[in-house]
């Protein structure tokens, strides 16, 4: 009976945190270009110095659903959309390179370009700009800057979005949002992923986080039937054990 109490009671833990996935997802159904995570379970058997005979449930490899949000217009000249498989880069307080399809820029006090808090990355390194300066984003990522007071026909370019194309596979998500390159990627391209000038930017729009509501609350509910399935078995289990030592003692 010990076998099924600790397949069971593997699973019942597996299901948590299914459910504490699918919760995350359902609290950034409003999050800007927010990815879904997604989670399956497998069997294993459980390989010691005799012949394997539990089985220990366990996740898969975490991955996100790929499929593109809706797009939201907003009119403000530094939120931007990307196509699909395209990825703003951004730098990491330890320096590395992250992803992400949030495009609502902000700027700091110091005219540096931010995500989230993290500088934006452009075609020479960190984007910064003149403050108090008026920007425009064209399609292909260019930054345009008007100083205050100046005459339009002052407007200087000054630098450019880099815009990175990555597969699925090639990329997983972060813990804190941002997605990083997988090994194998970092292996076969480097650490650092070149603009793809062919990538398109659409300026005054934000695409939305891709997590359907009714499906994450649908899913909810079917993790704690799982979990309390898994609950009975382990109850089932505990009490056919017992019947089988009261046969037992009697014999």
């Amino acid at each position: 009976m010990d076998r099924v109490i600790y397949t069971a009671m593997s699973a019942a833990s597996q299901t948590l945190n299914r459910q504490s996935i699918t919760t995350n997802n359902l609290a950034n159904v409003s999050t800007v270009g927010f990815r879904a995570q997604l989670t399956t379970m497998k069997a294993v058997p459980v390989v010691g110095n005799d012949t394997p005979t539990r089985t220990m449930v366990t996740a898969t490899t975490p991955t996100f659903d790929s499929t593109m949000g809706a797009f939201n217009y907003t009119g403000r000249n530094l939120d931007v959309a990307l196509t699909e498989d395209h990825w703003l880069a951004v730098q990491l307080v330890d320096g590395s390179e992250a992803y992400t399809r949030n495009g609502a820029i902000q700027i700091d006090e110091n005219g540096t370009l931010n995500i989230q808090g993290n500088p934006l990355i452009g075609d020479n390194g960190v984007l910064t700009v003149p403050q108090r300066s008026q920007i425009s984003i064209s399609s292909d990522g260019t930054l345009s800057a008007l100083g205050a007071g100046d005459k339009p026909t002052t407007i200087a370019q000054v630098g450019k979005i880099k815009k990175v194309h990555l597969e699925h596979n090639e990329i997983i998500r972060g813990d804190d949002g941002f997605f990083r390159l997988t090994e194998e990627t970092r292996n076969e391209r480097g650490e650092n992923m070149p603009d793809n000038p062919k990538a398109k930017l659409m300026s005054g729009v934000l695409e939305g986080s891709n997590v359907n509501p009714v499906t994450a609350m649908v899913d909810l509910i079917s993790h704690a039937r799982q979990f309390e399935m898994q609950m009975k078995e382990i109850i089932t289990a505990d009490e056919n054990a017992q019947k089988a030592n009261q046969i037992l003692s009697l014999t």
